[in-house]
């Protein structure tokens, strides 16, 4: 027995609340995919919390109508079609994804939506490039760090040199006025 249009709905409105949240969706083939093999990429994707959802092309299709921050996926609906909705760590949803791709060679990446565009596999090949979040975040709290120490290195060089200038004036007035002197002389 099929799903009644009252159920359809539903699930409609439960992807379209799921969407919201989520900042990149996947589209993958997942046709010969055993249920084990679909439950192990949910368990992989949820520590990068990130989802696996399985739904049909045309609940999908009615889900991101009208919403131009989806609407892209359209182009990537057809034969069986599986979601891995990304919410923060991009690359490593990606990376996971890809190392379960490796390890059963039974999927095939589509492509993908971000901020209403279209991304082919280069494109989200690309994203696995960039740092993650928290290697970002170390690296703006490093360069924050580094900027009062080599202000504080900068400020003590400061006394320094001056002091080393002050010494050198009186060794060179007394060079200056021998120069002068000797200059006199001849």
């Amino acid at each position: 027995m099929g799903r009644t249009l009252a159920n359809k709905k539903e699930i409609v409105a439960e992807l379209k609340e799921l969407l919201t949240g989520f900042e990149l969706a996947l589209v993958i083939d997942y046709k010969g995919l055993s249920v084990a093999e679909i439950t192990d990429l949910r368990n992989r994707l949820s520590s990068k919390g990130a989802v696996c959802k399985v739904t049909k092309n045309t609940l999908m299709r009615i889900a991101v109508e009208g919403d131009d921050n989806w609407q892209p996926i359209q182009t990537f609906l057809k034969d069986a079609s599986a979601f891995v909705l990304v919410k923060d760590d991009l690359g490593g949803a990606i990376k996971e994804y890809q190392a379960f791709q490796k390890d059963t060679k039974k999927t095939v990446l589509r492509g993908g939506v971000m901020e209403g565009q279209a991304l082919d596999e280069n494109d989200i090949k690309a994203i696995t490039d960039l740092p993650s979040k928290e290697e970002l975040i170390a690296r703006i709290a490093g360069a924050i760090n580094a900027v009062p120490t080599k202000l504080g290195v900068g400020l003590n060089a400061v006394p320094t040199k001056l002091a080393v200038g002050i010494k050198e004036v009186p060794a060179s007035l007394t060079r200056a006025i021998k120069a002068v002197s000797e200059q006199e002389e001849s």
